[in-house]
């Protein structure tokens, strides 16, 4: 059996989904936005998903918005509540916040410190010389797990006048998080990251506020996304949520995720010139996901050597593995980009994943500074 490293890309799909959607397969297809009996059933399904994600959100069912991505749920709120204006970042957002920021207003950059937060005085003082029509953050890191002062920004921005859209994939289900107490404008989602289907995702909307839509076309989602529903993929997140939301499932499955990530921390940091980046702290440090930078050998040899051992990992931000170029992330917080490694668990890693890793990680490492040298 391989060793899956990369949750944070990606989850196995949990099984509970996978006998849902078997279950789904029997049913007649029809168009849930029909009044007939097949239809109204699916839309029932439709929204028995809704409000499961809604629960695990903290928020009212009428706040949640289906999409098909976390590219396309960002890409809405960042072009929607942006309006044109200046938008607020940090050079540590996914590809697509940044993308969509420049192409939707203009975009202006704050500083991080070596432990991956923004300052939040630099903040205000944007946001008090403003204007500023929105302010971009995370609940936590995609790639270095480095928690964020959300509710912090949310007040500061909205003291201010601005908007504020949350990433929240790295933290939702994981993470004891109640959005409407947090009050930000709209906060992204995802259902893959959680164990449920790939393609599915969603935006979580202000109480209260209306939200434009950014697909046009048809009334669905309450006239904020137009298009046919990905049906098995709304169910499939639904039932994830579910999973997570039953009393004590979330906090087990951190607990475990957290003694498994402190040994493949440990095993990785053991080897010389191996380096945890972002925060120390681990109250405010994700207990799933770490980063490290590694001396003397570049990152794609170690990714193809660790997959050669049977082990899957991954180096830089999602979104530009496939161009090879160095962490973004890891460059705005002024750290060599081009040598990292990020590992990642989820809810179905095992000891032997980690034993697989401690096996393996400091012979791959030798052999490729062997032949560097």
């Amino acid at each position: 059996m391989r060793a899956y490293l990369d949750h944070a890309s990606s989850s196995p799909v949990r099984p509970e989904v996978r006998e849902a959607l078997a279950q789904f397969l029997e049913l007649p297809q029809a168009d849930p936005g029909r009044p007939y009996e097949e239809a109204i059933t699916i839309r029932r399904l439709i929204e028995d998903a809704r409000g499961s994600v809604a629960g695990l959100a903290g928020v009212t069912p009428r706040q949640v918005v289906f999409t098909s991505s976390i590219a396309e749920s960002i890409n809405h709120a960042v072009t929607v509540l942006g309006d044109a204006g200046t938008i607020l970042t940090t050079g540590a957002e996914r590809t697509s916040v940044l993308e969509a920021a420049r192409a939707a207003g203009n975009l202006d950059l704050l500083h991080l410190d070596a432990a991956g937060h923004l300052d939040l005085e630099e903040l205000e003082a944007r946001l008090v010389s403003g204007p500023i029509s929105l302010v971009c953050a995370q609940v936590a890191n995609h790639e270095t797990g480095v928690l964020g002062e959300t509710r912090h920004v949310v007040e500061l921005a909205h003291q201010h006048g601005a908007h504020v859209h949350l990433d929240a994939t790295i933290g939702f289900g994981r993470l004891p998080l109640d959005f409407q107490s947090l009050d930000a404008d709209a906060v992204t989602v995802s259902s893959e990251l959680l164990g449920g289907p790939q393609g599915a995702s969603a935006l979580i909307v202000r109480k209260g506020s209306i939200l434009k839509p950014l697909l046009l076309g048809g009334a669905q989602e309450r006239a904020r996304r137009a298009g046919l529903e990905n049906l098995l993929g709304m169910i499939g997140f639904g039932v994830a949520a579910e999973v997570l939301g039953q009393p004590g499932a979330m906090e087990h499955e951190a607990q475990h995720q957290r003694a498994l990530l402190d040994r493949l921390c440990e095993t990785a940091t053991a080897v010389s010139g191996v380096q945890a980046v972002g925060e120390q702290d681990p109250r405010r440090q994700a207990g799933w996901l770490r980063c490290f930078t590694i001396e003397g050998v570049e990152a794609e040899g170690v990714v193809m050597g660790l997959d050669r051992a049977g082990i899957s990992v991954h180096s830089g931000s999602a979104c530009s593995a496939e161009a090879l170029e160095p962490s973004a992330v890891l460059s705005a917080m002024g750290i060599e980009a081009d040598r990292s490694l990020r590992l990642s668990v989820g809810w179905s890693s095992t000891t032997e994943d980690v034993e697989r890793f401690e096996a393996n990680f400091g012979p791959v490492i030798e052999r490729l500074r062997s032949l560097r040298s």
